[in-house]
């Protein structure tokens, strides 16, 4: 548990680490995300300045069955220690197994992992946290889990296990409208004091609902998980966590390439960015690919990146940043490729009709 006092003093002397882009940190009795006999030292960020979280790993987001699989070996073999995942992403027991075969042939200790898992909306209430995360627990087979996030800030009704989403007689989801996110962080508290967990946050929290934690809380987030990306670099949340010492994570870091039927006229640029005029120019610039000088720009701006891919070529090449860095002109163009809201991807109402009518939903 760290203090508000301390967790200011330790993000600056962080801020002073990312600046000059350190990438070797100190052997610890219990640290998570480093790689023995690694080639190439990878970027690590401060959670609460006491756990070190690798600055690159592995999302898992609609990636089942075979497929997982694959990724996750892909991966370990590759040099990632952070694989982030989710009870609503329904592929914890797959991870686990592949996690528990590095682990049960020494290839891997467990504190050379790091894993994230969540708590889904359907769980998202005080009782369901203890709950789930000891699903969870099972399904990865492991002890305990490297950082625990309350995966969105609305709630559902709930689900018996390995149903589906519970929606009413007209299709819409079936909401719960109870939430309390200060209840609900309270019992993540509590996971955290039961060793469940080794740090704890939030995902697709706006600024208001993480200051109502904050102002109630024993123990801040120390990681927000949020869609970012060149076109959607979300600098007001950003600096709003830079503030308050949390550590901010981009999922879809790359644009999501594989929903780029989302992007319309309306919602963000035409063009993706993995075939966008500037990123192809550095691309070429420094002899990396597109997804490369996308991923190496998020992590100079101090950022926590998980790209998704269940391609094991583009799963290493996207492990491969560490050994380059942008110069200030050129982060200052991929600064530049921002435009705000209308580029995001991911909007729930796209995946969840009548989501809009919790009082929690925010698409800040």
């Amino acid at each position: 548990m760290c203090s508000f006092t301390e967790a200011k003093c330790f993000f600056r002397s962080q801020i002073l680490l990312a600046e000059k882009d350190i990438q070797t940190l100190p052997k610890r009795k219990f640290s998570c995300g480093e790689r023995k006999k690694s080639r190439k030292p990878v970027i690590h960020r401060n959670l609460c300045g006491k756990i070190q979280i690798p600055a690159l790993g592995l999302g898992t987001w609609s990636a089942k069955g075979g497929e997982v699989e694959a990724a996750i070996e892909a991966a370990l073999e590759a040099g990632y220690r952070h694989i982030d995942t989710a009870t609503a992403y329904e592929n914890e027991k797959i991870i686990g197994e592949v996690l528990q075969r590095w682990l049960s042939s020494n290839k891997l200790k467990r504190e050379d992992l790091f894993v994230v898992t969540k708590l889904p909306p359907y769980g998202n209430r005080p009782e369901g946290v203890n709950k789930y995360l000891r699903r969870s627990l099972r399904n990865l087979q492991l002890d305990y889990v490297d950082l625990y996030l309350v995966h969105v800030p609305f709630a559902f009704k709930d689900i018996e296990e390995g149903g589906s989403y519970p929606h009413t007689a007209d299709g819409s989801i079936d909401l719960d409208m109870t939430t309390d996110h200060v209840a609900v962080w309270k019992a993540m508290e509590e996971a955290l004091s039961a060793g469940l967990t080794r740090a704890i946050g939030v995902s697709n929290y706006s600024v208001s609902q993480i200051e109502r934690i904050l102002a109630n809380c024993t123990v801040p987030p120390q990681n927000l998980q949020i869609e970012l990306h060149a076109y959607f670099q979300q600098n007001h949340l950003v600096n709003y966590c830079n503030k308050n010492n949390i550590q901010v994570t981009a999922y879809s870091p790359l644009g999501s390439p594989g929903l780029s039927k989302l992007y319309t006229k309306e919602n963000g640029p035409q063009t993706s960015l993995l075939e966008n005029s500037t990123v192809k120019a550095l691309a070429k610039k420094y002899g990396k690919s597109p997804a490369q000088v996308l991923l190496r720009h998020l992590i100079q701006k101090g950022l926590i990146v998980i790209p998704k891919s269940v391609t094991p070529k583009r799963i290493k090449e996207n492990f491969d940043v560490f050994d380059f860095e942008l110069d200030e002109e050129d982060m200052e163009k991929m600064n530049s490729l921002d435009q705000g809201c209308v580029a995001r991807i991911l909007n729930f109402r796209n995946f969840f009709k009548g989501v809009e009518k919790h009082p929690e939903f925010s698409m800040e």
